[in-house]
């Protein structure tokens, strides 16, 4: 009988992960990614580490494609040193190590990472997306993943939620889309959607080999970005059902992503002659903005956009939940309930004894 997904993700056995592992796995954050960097501060303790491991792992997958001589020959080592992690037995290389842990004490799906590396494959291949929805269909590889990723961790297993956290990753990547239209061009690539730039008279080819700006590009930008912020509207419900001390982190993630397309925007949509960043200051800003919402949260979904990422959710949906993922205040409220149970029960003995002996005088 195949096994399923939640079986497939709890190896045998793993390879000891130390605190060592760990701190570089948090190294290669704080090097890959100043803003997830940041947003992960805001994070349990408990999540921190293993958050900072799936990260680690998808940037050197990330790094693979884009800065090895033979890219495709990494990603395949890099399904090699994947299957070693899920069979119980990581490579000796403190991320595998620290991954290996994870998946064995979060039931971690395969089915995210491959769609990851599924993704970066796309990329490989020099595809291009000819609508819109081909294009989410990319995002939902090489981010939503990533935000599945995160929510498994926070043990989040309601589709509503799973479907926002894949909504959260989704507009992060379409705003790093709109940020790298011209380090992409530079580079050969270009993921704007093909029928949106033929509306606006605009070359693929011909943009490719010689990026500059222009008010038709701008238009196809401000689109991209428009896009994304309706992604990140409809992932603040999820956001603010998220247990407590875990908002602050992905609320931050979600207010710094959206400035850098906030940012853009002030510059003119010109993502072509400089890539923008938010300042010290306005990340410092958003973070307290982050620290409100986490308090107040978000009442009810405002838009409607979706995306095809049923079989992915599906996997993060069957992941196993161990009670101590579950929220302190949660088990904290269990304890109490179980308490008044005892007690109640206790009662209704003491009743029922005394109903006992005086039927019995």
């Amino acid at each position: 009988m195949p096994k399923s997904s939640a079986e497939r993700a709890a190896p045998r056995r793993t390879g000891a992960a130390s605190a060592a592992d760990f701190r570089i796995c948090r190294e290669t954050l704080r090097a890959g990614s100043k803003s997830f960097f940041g947003a992960s501060l805001l994070l349990p303790e408990r999540l921190a580490g293993p958050a900072s491991a799936v990260y680690a792992f998808c940037r050197i997958a990330d790094d693979a494609v884009d800065l090895d001589a033979d890219p495709r020959g990494a990603l395949a080592g890099l399904r090699v040193r994947l299957d070693a992690v899920y069979a119980g037995r990581p490579m000796a290389r403190p991320v595998d190590r620290a991954l290996a842990s994870v998946v064995n004490d979060f039931g971690l799906p395969r089915e995210l990472p491959e769609a990851l590396f599924e993704g970066f494959e796309w990329d490989l291949d020099g595809r291009r997306y000819a609508t819109t929805d081909a294009l989410l269909d990319y995002c939902v590889r090489v981010a939503g993943t990533v935000g599945l990723m995160m929510a498994v961790l926070m043990g989040v297993r309601d589709r509503e939620r799973l479907t926002a956290a894949c909504d959260l990753g989704v507009a992060m990547q379409l705003t790093n889309i709109a940020r790298d239209v011209g380090e992409d061009a530079r580079n050969g690539r270009i993921y704007l959607p093909l029928d949106a730039l033929a509306a606006e008279g605009i070359d693929a080819d011909a943009f490719v080999a010689d990026p500059r700006p222009s008010a038709p590009l701008q238009k196809v930008v401000g689109r991209i970005l428009d896009l994304a912020d309706r992604f990140y509207l409809q992932a603040e419900p999820g956001i603010a059902g998220l247990p407590l001390g875990c908002r602050p982190g992905i609320y931050a993630a979600r207010f710094v992503y959206a400035g850098i397309g906030d940012e853009l925007r002030r510059k003119g949509l010109d993502s072509v002659t400089r890539r923008v960043h938010p300042s010290a200051a306005r990340k410092a800003l958003l973070t307290g903005r982050a620290l409100a919402a986490s308090v107040t949260g978000v009442p009810h979904r405002t838009v409607s956009v979706t995306v095809d990422a049923r079989a992915l959710l599906d996997a993060s949906a069957a992941a196993p939940v161990h009670a101590w993922l579950r929220p302190k205040a949660e088990a904290q409220l269990e304890k109490v309930i179980d308490m008044f149970e005892r007690l109640e029960a206790r009662d209704r003995a003491r009743r029922e004894g005394r109903r006992r002996s005086a039927g019995a005088a």
